[in-house]
């Protein structure tokens, strides 16, 4: 049993390396087109902004739904099953927008994935509610 959340913020950890180099893109994409507000007229800038948007929208609450299956003692190889899954998925998300913001299998990944990891953590506190409340 662990009450400290070493697993969700293990995870936390690896997500804001990730979330401070997608920061860091946007930083050297406003310095190259000399944006100070916005995107400008810059298609990799605007997608480099979209990426970073879409990481900040979706991983803290996953990180809120780590933390709350670790305290109620999730199972170990889940957690880490749902935090790879996480890590890739948004890996994957940033790969596929960069290369284009059409379609692509990566950016389609990243998206499935991230969806999965929420429903099943969504699920898994679900479940729990439910069965402290048959019990």
């Amino acid at each position: 049993m662990t009450t400290q959340l070493t697993i969700t913020g293990f995870y936390a950890g690896v997500l804001t390396l990730i979330y401070l180099a997608l920061a860091a893109r946007i930083i050297r994409l406003r310095w190259k087109h000399r944006v100070g507000i916005g995107t400008g007229e810059a298609p990799d800038l605007e997608a480099a902004v979209r990426i970073h948007g879409n990481f900040i929208e979706y991983v803290p609450l996953a990180l809120i739904l780590f933390a709350m299956m670790e305290v109620q003692n999730a199972p170990l190889g889940l957690l880490h099953g749902l935090g790879i899954a996480l890590v890739i998925a948004r890996l994957c998300h940033a790969v596929g927008l960069t290369r284009s913001v059409g379609v692509s299998l990566p950016r389609t990944i990243g998206v499935l994935t991230t969806f999965a990891v929420l429903l099943l953590a969504a699920g898994y506190g679900i479940g729990q509610f439910v069965g402290v409340s048959l019990s």
